[in-house]
């Protein structure tokens, strides 16, 4: 691998670093955006209380998010005697970093902070390394086959001025099985602290660094999943017994949480939606999902009437394409069939570019129909799929009732990541990068269209 320089090289043995003396390890930093681009220090660490924040030469307390502990084992997406009790033997905390910040630090370690306009942008997603029963193993233990440690120092590398990860970033859902040993033997598993920094925070040390984060909630993240882990370590809501995943009997609130807006300066903005349970299947109107799905399209609307261009992030694609082997088929309906209640068009009119994962691929829907581009980033660290997408796609293919496919490209040749660069707020340069920083697909956003130079990138 080429030199990635100093500064990334530095982060990533800092996560690693223990302090001098009686200090304990500050395990892991990072910055997350919240509603309407509040920025929130967090801090995991093996202490006994809370470090200091310091902003601008100023001592901070930080407050407690999340006591250590080993919480209760509850029902999860695996069969009981695959499932344990989530152990989290690390502190969470938290602190505000005021607008306007221009240095901040903790425990000597800089934070990287927001500025007034954002114009580089890293988007990545699906980064998790899949261990599942009784077939998904992925070769947790070769760089080359989980590579998400090598894309985010590649990332870094750019310089980004934020990052925005769409979504599922805990995969080691069950114990690497005993004839897959040479793949994942000794991985950590299950929804603890063990496995969340092998999948997420050890791996993405350098990029955590790099830049604050825009951090879209997975469907590996629901409440029968890494939900617990999720809402102690990164959502950037307050965290409360309503939304913390323990008690099944509040998943269904916990599972979709309200949108909220990040400004990113000169009239563009980021909308998070939080939909990890929409199906592959139309939402019947006395789901439990129906109703939230609804007051999440009103407070979209709302929402993206703010900025003169919005930028949807949300985890499952709502114009996109997913290839099985029955053939393309939509992406989500879960989420087109009670937005398409709501409005015909799905999308309200000031959503300018949808960003997604969910599809392990790389992927751009542009539409001669009004609808907003959509772009799928599932293609920087878990196992990848394994059904090409078509060069040419059949013709009527629609990710969505109503649409019509102007222009296609998609990438499945391996891992990477995404960066856009703003021109103007309704204007974006797209590129794809490769493992070895080579970029292999270009496209350029005008408002809701997009064209790619390359049909199918190489």
């Amino acid at each position: 691998m080429a030199n990635l320089g100093r500064p990334v090289l530095a982060a990533a043995a800092a996560s690693l670093a223990l302090a001098a003396g009686a200090q304990a390890a500050e395990l892991s930093t990072m910055v997350v955006l919240g509603e309407d681009g509040a920025a929130q220090a967090r801090v995991i660490t093996d202490a006994k209380a809370c470090p200091a924040l310091t902003v601008d030469g100023r001592r901070r307390p930080m407050s407690q998010r999340a006591a250590a502990g080993t919480l209760p084992v509850r029902p999860t997406a695996s069969a009981p005697e695959l499932s344990k009790p989530a152990a989290f033997p690390v502190l969470t905390c938290e602190g505000q970093l005021p607008r306007g910040a221009r240095r901040a630090a903790v425990a000597g370690r800089r934070l990287p902070l927001p500025g007034p306009l954002v114009r580089r942008i890293v988007v990545i997603g699906d980064t998790g390394c899949r261990l599942k029963a009784p077939d998904a193993y992925q070769a947790c233990n070769d760089p080359a086959a989980y590579p998400f440690a090598r894309v985010a120092a590649r990332a870094a590398a750019w310089k980004p001025d934020l990052v925005i990860h769409v979504g599922d970033y805990e995969y080691r859902e069950n114990p690497c099985a005993a004839d897959k040993a040479a793949a994942c033997a000794g991985s950590p598993w299950g929804y603890g602290w063990d496995a969340w920094k092998a999948d997420f925070f050890a791996p993405a040390a350098p990029l955590l660094a790099a830049a604050p984060w825009i951090a879209v909630r997975g469907n590996h993240e629901d409440c029968a999943r890494a939900g617990q882990g999720w809402m102690r370590f990164i959502d950037p809501r307050p965290l409360t017994a309503i939304s913390d995943c323990n008690d099944p009997a509040r998943d269904i609130a916990s599972d979709d949480r309200p949108p909220y807006a990040v400004p990113l300066g000169g009239g563009a903005q980021v909308v998070v939606l939080d939909m990890t349970t929409a199906g592959t299947k139309p939402a019947s109107a006395d789901a439990p999902q129906h109703a939230q799905f609804a007051a999440d399209y009103a407070t979209l609307d709302r929402l993206s009437r703010r900025g003169r261009y919005t930028i949807l992030a949300l985890h499952k694609p709502i114009l996109g394409f997913t290839n099985e082997l029955g053939g393309l088929k939509p992406a989500t309906p879960g989420i087109q069939s009670v937005f398409a209640e709501q409005n015909p068009a799905i999308l309200p009119k000031g959503v300018g570019l949808v960003l997604s994962g969910h599809v392990h691929i790389w992927e751009q829907i542009s539409f001669s129909s009004d609808h907003p581009s959509q772009f799928i980033a599932g293609f920087s660290g878990t196992q990848e799929d394994t059904v090409p997408m078509p060069k040419v796609l059949p013709a009527g293919a629609a990710p969505a009732p109503g649409t019509t496919v102007g222009s296609f490209s998609s990438w499945i040749a391996g891992f990477g990541y995404m960066t856009l660069e703003r021109q103007a707020a309704d204007r974006w340069n797209a590129k794809v990068w490769d493992l070895d920083g080579r970029v292999v697909n270009r496209c350029r956003i005008a408002g809701r269209k997009s064209r790619c130079e390359k049909p199918q990138a190489d």
